[in-house]
């Protein structure tokens, strides 16, 4: 039986590193994304795998886009087993420079969009043989650095509501992982830190192989 996968924040860095690991497992793979051309590209080199591929473009700070990303994605592949929530945006600055719509854009995409999604998915998990939700959190959720107040409040929600989800979960047999990496060589870190030399840095493969392994 064919797998499928949804996976938001694909079009780049750790997410479409993510993608493409899961189509060399043969996953049929639905991705979010707000890049088209960068949507059409992991597209073509998903279906070169030999796997189904759905791009959807979608911004996730708009709460409309819930229904919307996962009911495409269900209906143009036949079901979701897997969810993995990627996408993520940044804030670096002092806490007294950060403004109420920084923090609510942060948080549209950081923590509330991962819950509704995972609300909206879980029809569709509960009739998969082999359901697993991950949320790709950040060692931010966990211990406070200087200058990422916004960023760190964000993932410390979603690590919460990852620990919560997988309690509630688990009598119907899915499964719920955060990953929460420090940091790792994308755009957004080198934005964060651009004091950091990549080179010395986790890689996007290394975390899609740790996913790998969950699955």
């Amino acid at each position: 039986m064919d797998m499928i996968a949804l996976i938001t924040g694909a079009t780049r860095g750790i997410g479409r590193r993510i993608a493409v690991e899961l189509a060399s497992l043969g996953y049929d793979l639905a991705f979010v994304g707000r890049d088209q051309e960068k949507l059409d590209s992991l597209k073509s080199v998903i279906e070169a795998s030999g796997c189904k591929a759905e791009a959807i473009n979608a911004d996730l700070a708009d709460p409309s886009s819930y229904r919307m990303v996962v009911q495409t994605a269900a209906a143009r592949l036949g079901g979701i087993d897997v969810l993995v929530n990627c996408a993520g945006l940044s804030l670096a600055g002092p806490f007294t420079q950060a403004t109420p719509e920084q923090w609510d854009r942060i948080f549209a995409v950081n923590a509330k969009a991962p819950f509704f999604l995972c609300q909206e998915a879980l029809p569709y998990l509960k009739l998969s043989a082999k359901p697993v939700i991950i949320n790709i959190a950040s060692v931010v959720g966990f211990k406070g650095y200087p200058n990422q107040s916004v960023y760190s409040s964000s993932k410390h929600a979603l690590t919460g509501f990852t620990k919560v989800l997988a309690k509630e979960v688990q009598p119907l047999g899915i499964r719920v992982h955060p990953v929460s990496p420090g940091a790792v060589a994308t755009e957004m870190v080198t934005r964060m830190r651009p004091d950091i030399d990549p080179e010395e840095l986790i890689q996007p493969d290394e975390i899609a192989e740790i996913v790998r392994f969950l699955l």
